[in-house]
């Protein structure tokens, strides 16, 4: 039987090629050179941050960061994690990661909490954006590296940009649900009251939903944390490099070192926004309950008096 390939074979490379390296490169040329600037001056500023305090200043900020939201375990778990990474010398690594990391975060977060909340209010904007989301979540990650290196060229700038594309899809999902699921009763209260849609926004959905937006932030982060590993090979610095290094001369150990640097970054990025995303939740549930109790209809007099005799 004929197959359609024995019909017909369409060229799909080249005309991506003579796409990308014909006419998307050559005419925006100056806005890509432009939208790296501001992820190289967070970059820049958070690398210098980092490298500049002390090691035993940030690990205390860290061990009481995971003391305050996950515990004192948490907090020992930061304390040793860190020290032992220390010890191996990967410290400036770590710190460099953890630039990358939350410069990526923070994009992601710039980007994609408006989005969300785009996409919550307008089912147009989501029918538009949830077809994009899907082809950024189910790309192999390798893939994103090519047009990023061809468009951007190689270097940490461009691996953070990857990063964020990569990461980009889960704080937009749940940001997307957690506005979506504050509840239609509340919503209708604050409509009868008069609230204007900015202020229904800020005074009652952002804060209910701000649970589920901290857990796609978590999500976001920990996929920023892989991806930022892929990213050294395209000249990303950091942990990512160690281990790619390591890899390419046979050296497990180097290899290995890197990452349990990467796991215990991980575990303590994890637990503190985990943490902060239980507490956003306990502050939502106390919100909710007193919207809802300054909503409920007041009963009448003579509805008083029956509950009394009753």
């Amino acid at each position: 039987m004929l197959s359609p390939a024995d019909i017909v074979t369409l060229p799909f490379d080249d005309w991506v090629n003579a796409f990308v390296r014909g006419w998307l490169v050559p005419n925006f040329r100056p806005f890509f050179r432009a939208a790296q600037v501001p992820i190289t001056s967070v970059l820049g500023w958070l690398e210098a941050a980092f490298l500049a305090v002390p090691m035993l200043v940030t690990t205390a900020l860290f061990a009481l960061a995971a003391w305050k939201t996950a515990g004192r375990g948490m907090a020992i778990f930061t304390i040793l994690g860190f020290a032992f990474v220390d010890m191996i010398g990967l410290w400036d690594d770590t710190m460099t990661t953890l630039a990358m990391i939350l410069t990526a975060v923070f994009f992601c977060a710039v980007i994609g909490i408006p989005a969300g909340i785009l996409a919550a209010r307008s089912n147009l904007a989501w029918r538009i954006m949830r077809p994009v989301l899907d082809v950024m979540q189910t790309i192999p990650s390798f893939v994103y590296l090519v047009p990023i290196v061809m468009l951007f060229g190689v270097g940490m700038t461009p691996g953070i940009i990857a990063t964020i594309v990569f990461a980009l899809p889960p704080i937009v999902r749940l940001t997307n649900l957690g506005i979506r699921n504050v509840r239609a009763d509340l919503i209708e209260a604050a409509e009868a009251f008069g609230s204007t849609g900015w202020q229904m926004l800020w005074d009652l959905q952002l804060p209910l939903a701000m649970r589920t937006i901290m857990a796609g932030l978590n999500q976001t982060l920990m996929m920023a944390l892989s991806m930022v590993v892929i990213a050294a090979l395209i000249g990303g610095g950091g942990l990512g490099l160690v281990v790619n290094t390591g890899l390419g001369r046979m050296d497990v150990g180097g290899a290995t070192a890197g990452g349990v640097g990467i796991v215990v970054l991980a575990i303590v990025l994890d637990r503190i926004t985990q943490g902060l995303a239980e507490r956003s939740g306990v502050r939502g549930a106390s919100l909710r309950q007193t919207l809802a109790g300054f909503f409920r209809p007041r009963a009448t007099a003579p509805a008083l008096e029956a509950e009394k005799a009753g």
